[in-house]
């Protein structure tokens, strides 16, 4: 007979890509010929892009502007060759791409027109009827390059976009890919295994992102190099890495645990997951759910344990990824014994735990030196769904502590009967909220004494966390107001 609460770890469908307005493309043009048709200051910075990818440029226009003359006396990289004359149709022979600068309608058609007859990619300046492709703002450390498009709509956001990418990535980036680039052949032929170079650059990135202002120079390499090689047959074992995806809001994610969704070949996550935190996760990775959830359906501890230590030994990197923050009330115990016993490698990306966002989404303190002196996490049910019979009730009592009680719903009247008989004011101040920090997070509030009846009529979907203590209140105005649209059930 089947166990009613049971479930298999199953594989979640990797969502389709969205509906492109452009498809994003880099050009390799260096040595390959391009054409330029128009003397005008827009002309001439077409131009200028062009021949810092490396292009051959030539320019056809009856009259040159002294920008375009000036660029192509000192071009940035490929030559630049001025026509003085009019385009024609056999100038498009072996061209890589075509732009055109026309103020009339009738000119854009015909060298639009003339190009495509060609076989010619081409684009009109400012004109974004008669073009095939575009050329969008760009955040420029080469050999790294981001392009941003906003197909033509709006590119005054598009240049906003791109000054925010500019104050967020340092100038050292450009040094860091470029030895990138010089030590790709290298990496290869340094008889480090597939593993063993997948991890020299996780190396790479890792110090890169950690210390942008620095050259990379041969004793990086040779750095990185020794450390993967030292690393012996927990290399070749994969790894697995502890992840904890916060309560909810995926800007609650540490930088560290992005860089892990989007280096993981599988991820094994939780209900509690929200699934925009998948969102970040490379499209090639596995996403498998092993849902574990309060009185639900669950995946056994053992299975889990089993799939996430398999997936390493065949070399795989497995995030195991977890609601709130793995180390508090995830099982990570029994998850960092289990790769440790079969020799793989773990470590762990913590997380913000569930009671920090909630209290930070509502503006409440969780300590103050007036009123708590203590905080305290404390879970709401045993291995066996009942309430746990170790628990502090001297501390829960205390007036000086804040508590917060995770997944406590079902207990959360007997812990409140049993917390006021040990001394606990029935005035002390409580909530309970529901999928803090989303946008429809929900919030009760009450006295402690009455807020088990409160959170039953409202009928709050999970997760739910309870915190109490004199830290919370009075802060009527908070505690009233919803984040992001939830609405407040009492």
């Amino acid at each position: 007979m089947p166990v009613k609460n049971s479930r298999y770890p199953s594989e979640a469908r990797t969502a389709r890509m969205q509906t492109l307005a452009r498809l994003p493309v880099f050009l390799s043009l260096r040595g390959k010929r391009t054409v330029v048709a128009g003397g005008t200051p827009a002309a001439a910075w077409k131009a200028e892009l062009l021949s810092a990818s490396g292009a051959r440029v030539e320019v056809y226009a009856d009259d040159i502007c002294d920008e375009l003359r000036q660029l192509a006396a000192d071009p940035p990289c490929g030559a630049i060759e001025i026509n003085y004359r009019a385009w024609n149709s056999e100038d498009f022979r072996e061209a890589a791409i075509a732009i055109g600068a026309f103020d009339d309608e009738k000119g854009a058609a015909m060298f639009a027109s003339s190009a495509r007859a060609a076989g010619v990619p081409v684009n009109i300046i400012d004109k974004p009827a008669f073009c095939d492709f575009s050329f969008g703002s760009i955040v420029n450390r080469s050999p790294l390059v981001i392009g941003i498009s906003t197909d033509g709509a709006a590119p005054v956001f598009a240049q906003a976009i791109r000054a925010k990418l500019e104050a967020l990535l340092p100038n050292g980036f450009s040094s860091w890919a470029a030895a990138a680039a010089r030590w790709r052949n290298a990496v290869k032929r340094s008889g480090l295994s597939f593993s063993g170079r997948r991890k020299f650059w996780q190396l790479f990135t890792a110090r890169a992102i950690a210390n942008p202002g620095h050259e990379p120079n041969e004793a990086d390499f040779e750095g990185f190099i020794a450390e993967v090689a030292g690393m012996g047959e927990l290399l070749e074992n994969g790894s697995v890495t502890l992840v904890g995806a916060g309560p909810g809001d995926p800007e609650l994610l540490t930088l560290r645990a992005v860089r892990a969704l989007q280096s993981a070949d599988v991820i094994l996550f939780d209900d509690l997951v929200s699934y925009e935190i998948l969102d970040f996760a490379r499209r090639e990775a596995r996403k498998m759910l092993v849902g574990k959830t309060g009185f639900g359906p669950s995946c056994k501890q053992e299975d889990i344990n089993t799939l996430m230590v398999g997936l390493a030994k065949q070399g795989k990197r497995v995030v195991r990824l977890k609601g709130g923050d793995p180390l508090i009330f995830g099982r990570a115990a029994e998850e960092i014994a289990a790769c440790e016993k079969a020799r793989v490698a773990v470590d762990v990306v913590p997380g913000v735990t569930a009671a920090q966002g909630a209290a930070a989404r509502l503006g409440i303190p969780l300590t103050d030196r007036r009123r708590a002196r203590r905080l305290q996490y404390v879970t709401g049910h045993a291995k066996d769904g009942a309430l746990p019979g170790d628990l502090d009730w001297r501390s829960l009592a205390d007036p000086t502590t804040t508590t917060a009680i995770y997944m406590p719903t079902r207990t959360l009247p007997t812990l409140a009967a049993k917390a006021l008989a040990e001394g606990l004011d029935p005035q002390t101040p409580a909530l309970a909220i529901a999928r803090a920090t989303r946008p429809d997070q929900v919030v009760v509030t009450a006295p402690i004494s009455e807020l088990p009846l409160r959170v039953a009529e409202a009928h709050l979907p999970g997760p739910v966390l309870v915190m109490l203590g004199n830290a919370l209140g009075p802060r009527p105005a908070v505690r009233a107001t919803p984040a992001r649209g939830g609405q407040k059930a009492g």
